[in-house]
């Protein structure tokens, strides 16, 4: 009788296994696994016959603008947002609605967890809306009431600060699924010098219970409170791991890629290196604890945020398989690392780098500096950069200020009068932007350009907020902050001290500036003003670098291959050697060979999209599906031509496949 159960449980195991699907061949996680590959090894879809491509279906997103959502797919069902912020289950091969949960206040746009028991029985969707852990049964999208308060959490809760006056807690972060565990980053309380810390909260998925807790601002005793002003634990704050982050599921590591300490511009308030800042940070999943870290920027000054989630490979290194984590940048470097270790696969050099001369500041002498691999942004912005496409008066301008302007190379500090940020806190990789072949050890990075100026400025008056978010519309320096010959800083008055503040410090605030051209929006530093980079990071060499789409406008005037303006979102890559990406400014998407970066198949589209593509299998038949809702972008250009403007289509989920045999 033994025997015969045991041979039952043993089959039962073997069929399990059968059923199993095979690695990276289903999206049932936000950029379609844990790891945030962007990849597929999914093949029907191949270099011969893509260009068969046909809508196999499509479902409106509403009426709101602008969706950027990665949908899940799990058991025949796509999970999206749409209907202003509405979570809603369709039949992902049909498009056919299953059912709706709206939701009142923000959801996080870019993407939303799935969860199941080992029996199935149980699967959820978890997300946050209006700052609150939010948990829906997956088969019929109710509320699970048993979860935390009535199905949902206050990400306030569990916070070493008061929360009373504290906004919600909302991002766009889907965090991560570990087993029964959900690692939630919190986002920033906001972008002025007293944001709260963005701790990393981990919660049971059944119950709701916070499992662990990661400081991102050190607490005494803990590994970083050294690199802080001995409180800055009780008020300091920001670290946000905002964008996105990596689990390698098998090792039960999370990695996660933190932000800038506040304020983004000055530090009078946070001297030393103020870790975790600007961070890769690797956790054990299971309690919160720090297995290794590398600080990418030290006191950041210039709002370089890790941007997007490190990506997970295996590489022949020194005649060895190495298993790494890469991480792309904003100001463009890709930093590559021993997953387990933290060693670098490459030397990453300590350089002297331009000093700050803002009173109270005290900028970092040396900046990391990867060996290997090259940028994949240019870094730096001269006269002969000067974008052809403006007006002659603008150039002249522009020129003119390049002279006045502190211009030292990547890491010029903020100042007075004005300093150039290049490739720009909006410039280089970004959330979604990257996508690997782990097996060939190639990935694939969007990137843009888009210079900044950082000048600093008296405080606003009360009630004006810290940092001054603003589109630059030809701001060039000096529009709200005075003349840019005003090298020097006015004799500030006495103002009343903040009580977190040392003694005499001024809050100073460096309104944001995209240096974006006052006639048609078109940034100032000249083409290509996004790249799609393709390294072999068994080498650390560049394979090929091209522009990545362009603006329709100037392609009607035959100015072809400037890159696309201000790409949001990134690339699907194929086990059949095809990269995916879409681009907004000319509503298109492409297929690039993944061999040599030509394009193998291109479709127009109503409107633009933004965000990552998914991909997933039905009955035998691949499906790649695209969120296509994003107008002309988020920085959209104003080129005028005797063709009229037609304006962006309605927006939709808009799922493609092969002709059915």
């Amino acid at each position: 009788m033994r025997s015969s159960i045991v041979i039952f449980f043993a089959a039962a195991a073997i069929l399990a296994a059968e059923k199993a699907p095979a690695p990276h061949t289903t999206w049932s996680s936000y950029l379609g696994a844990p790891d945030s590959d962007q990849y597929t090894a999914l093949k029907q879809i191949n270099k011969n016959n893509v260009k068969d491509l046909e809508i196999a279906w499509q479902y409106p997103t509403g009426e709101r603008p602008n969706y950027l959502f990665n949908p899940v797919i799990v058991n025949g069902v796509m999970y999206v947002l749409a209907k202003s912020n509405s979570i809603v289950a369709l039949d992902a091969a049909t498009g056919k609605e299953l059912w709706v949960h709206p939701n009142q206040g923000a959801v996080g746009t870019r993407g939303i967890n799935y969860w199941q028991s080992k029996d199935g029985a149980d699967r959820r969707l978890l997300y946050v809306n209006a700052g609150f852990l939010t948990a829906i049964d997956a088969k019929t999208g109710q509320t699970i009431m048993s979860f935390g308060d009535n199905g949902r959490i206050d990400l306030r809760t569990g916070l070493d600060r008061d929360t009373s006056h504290m906004r919600a807690l909302q991002t766009n972060n889907p965090g991560r699924i570990y087993d029964n565990i959900l690692i939630q980053p919190l986002p920033a309380s906001g972008a002025s010098y007293d944001s709260a810390p963005a701790d990393v909260h981990a919660y049971d998925v059944t119950t709701g219970k916070l499992v662990w807790v990661f400081h991102v601002v050190p607490h005494p005793g803990e590994v970083g409170y050294d690199t802080w002003p001995p409180d800055a634990w009780k008020t300091a704050g920001g670290v946000h791991n905002w964008n996105e982050m990596t689990l390698d599921a098998k090792r039960g590591i999370a990695y996660i890629p933190f932000g800038t300490a506040r304020y983004d511009f000055y530090g009078a308030n946070r001297h030393g290196n103020d870790l975790f800042g600007n961070s890769l940070v690797a956790l054990d999943a299971r309690t919160g604890k720090r297995l290794w870290h590398f600080q990418l920027v030290h006191h950041d000054l210039w709002d370089y945020d890790i941007p997007t989630a490190p990506k997970l490979l295996t590489v022949k290194h020194n005649g060895k398989n190495v298993d790494i984590v890469a991480q792309p940048t904003k100001q463009g470097f890709l930093f590559v690392f021993n997953r387990v270790t933290g060693e670098p696969l490459w030397p990453i050099e300590e350089r002297p780098v331009p000093q700050s001369d803002v009173p109270g500041e005290q900028s970092s002498p040396t900046q990391p500096f990867p060996t290997l691999p090259p940028p994949f942004a240019r870094q730096s912005f001269t006269a002969k950069d000067i974008d052809p496409y403006l007006p002659q008066d603008e150039q002249d301008a522009l020129r003119a200020n390049l002279k006045t302007w502190r211009n030292d190379g990547l890491f010029t500090p903020p100042s007075f009068q004005g300093s150039v940020e290049i490739p720009g806190h909006n410039g280089g990789a970004n959330w979604g932007s990257s996508g690997v072949d782990p097996a060939k050890g190639m990935m694939f990075i969007v990137s843009k350009e888009a210079p900044t100026l950082l000048k600093l400025q008296l405080p606003r008056p009360p009630g004006r907020g810290g940092r001054g978010r603003g589109r630059g519309r030809g701001g060039r320096g000096g529009q709200e902050g005075g003349p840019p010959e005003a090298a020097a800083p006015p004799a500030p008055p006495p103002a009343p001290e903040p009580n977190n503040d040392p003694p005499g410090m001024i809050r100073y605030s460096a309104p944001v500036d995209f240096e974006q051209s006052r006639s048609n929006g078109l940034s100032e530093i000249g083409p290509p003003w996004s790249q799609l980079t393709a390294y072999d990071l068994n080498t650390g060499t560049i394979k090929w670098q091209i522009p990545l789409g362009g603006i329709t406008a100037l392609e009607e005037e035959g100015h072809n291959d400037t890159g696309a303006h201000f790409p949001r979102g990134g690339v699907l890559v194929t086990g059949s050697g095809l990269v995916f990406v879409a681009t907004a400014s000319d509503h298109k998407i492409r297929a690039y060979d993944e061999d040599n970066g030509k394009v193998v198949w291109e479709k127009e589209l109503p409107t633009g999209s933004e965000g990552v593509p998914a991909a997933y299998e039905i009955g035998g038949r691949e499906y790649i599906a695209f969120c296509v809702a994003a107008g002309n972008g988020e920085m959209a250009p104003r080129i005028k031509t005797d063709k009229p403007a037609t304006p962006p289509g309605p927006g939709a989920y808009v799922v493609f496949a092969l002709p059915k045999k």
